[in-house]
């Protein structure tokens, strides 16, 4: 009941000045969000973080109108967007989804400003600024170079995001880089990970060279058995860094397949795509080192205090999208006076946000994103 009471109230509080916007003083965005039904909560977290930046930007001619947009449902969508669109708007941050997309593409005098990271190019009236697969990869592949790693895996899950994840990769020039895809199934995915990591072969070796040794009884020998005995394979794997592409438990059987078929930590660089600073991830034992690209996290931190100390709850992560949108906005609409196409969102210079910087070239929208590593139950900026 309260949480009703609190999205009720912010909508009447947004919408508190429409009728009196009778110049070109002022702007409006409509704002497209679950407010009703299962996806309720994540709504009204949308909803609160916009208040949170109306707040810092502290310009009473930018004008919220909310409407309650459902959750990959059609019909209430379209209704959203025509009530949105009889408010004088043009400009809407959502939908939500990639898949809501088609519906938001219909309605082309309005320029849609989603929190959805599937594509980072501009596509017809939407610009997305999620934190694409594109930004993520940039940041590993650059991070990579750097640790002077050559020879590069790119691991990926046979899921429901395999033609996106392989549509994406096209458009790099992976040299020297190789692709494996694997099942989300563990027990199958155990086989997969020997077959890659050569394990059987590598066990083999470390067999063959242990029995050279056993029967000789000089210190050198004995020493080298002793040596031998501590290991579990014998031989190196053919790649010296991975990039997981996957998250949640998935990821933690990726990572624990890959320290049982006894890839050496040492020698290989493991990295993941951005998780969001999960600590959950901290309890995962197998990996000492994990480095992904991510939002800034003393700006993610700040946010998420400022947000708590305001509403005594913490928000959804990808609120954070909805309040770097609203600033991008109301950055574009008092530099250029107006807003009429996504090509006003084409800037030369870059835009520093909440979760980083943002730059927007050849109808694309690329984030600077900041590796780091879980170490002693922390993230640490590397």
């Amino acid at each position: 009941m309260k949480k009703k009471f609190l999205t009720i109230f912010f909508i009447l509080l947004l919408n508190s000045s429409l009728f009196a916007d009778e110049n070109n003083k002022s702007i409006r965005i409509g704002l497209l969000a679950p407010l009703t039904g299962t996806y309720s909560e994540l709504g009204n977290s949308l909803l609160y973080s916009l208040q949170l930046a109306l707040e810092e930007i502290g310009d009473e001619n930018v004008i919220i109108v909310p409407r309650d947009s459902g959750f990959n449902e059609k019909e209430k969508l379209n209704k959203a967007i025509n009530e949105i669109k009889s408010n004088n708007v043009k400009i809407v941050i959502g939908p939500i989804t990639n898949e809501e997309f088609e519906i938001a593409e219909k309605h082309d005098d309005l320029v849609f400003i989603s929190p959805s990271n599937i594509n980072s190019r501009f596509s017809n009236n939407i610009i997305s600024i999620g934190i694409s697969l594109e930004s993520q990869l940039l940041s590993l592949l650059n991070f990579i170079k750097k640790q002077k790693k050559t020879k590069t895996v790119i691991m990926y899950p046979e899921n429901q995001f395999l033609d996106l994840i392989e549509k994406e990769l096209k458009n790099f020039n992976l040299t020297n880089i190789k692709t494996f895809t694997y099942s989300p199934n563990p027990e199958v995915l155990t086989g997969q990970i020997e077959t890659l990591t050569n394990y059987n072969q590598r066990k083999r070796n470390l067999e063959l060279r242990k029995k050279m040794f056993e029967d000789k009884e000089d210190e050198e020998s004995i020493k080298e058995l002793e040596r031998l005995e501590q290991l579990y394979t014998l031989g190196d794997v053919t790649f010296d860094s991975v990039i997981i592409i996957d998250f949640g438990n998935n990821l933690k059987s990726v990572l624990t397949s890959l320290v049982y078929t006894d890839v050496n930590q040492k020698n290989v660089l493991f990295t993941t795509v951005n998780q969001w600073f999960d600590e959950s991830i901290f309890y995962e034992n197998t990996i000492k080192d994990l480095y992904y690209p991510s939002v800034n996290f003393k700006e993610f931190n700040n946010y998420n205090k400022r947000y708590f100390k305001k509403f005594n709850t913490y928000p959804n992560e990808i609120t954070i999208l909805t309040y770097d949108a609203l600033g991008l906005i109301y950055y574009t609409w008092k530099k250029n006076g107006t807003i009429k196409s996504i090509n006003d969102f084409s800037f030369k210079n870059k835009i520093k946000g909440k979760i980083g910087t943002f730059s927007f070239k050849n109808q694309k929208v690329i984030q600077e994103l900041n590796i780091y590593k879980t170490e002693n139950k922390k993230f640490i900026k590397f």
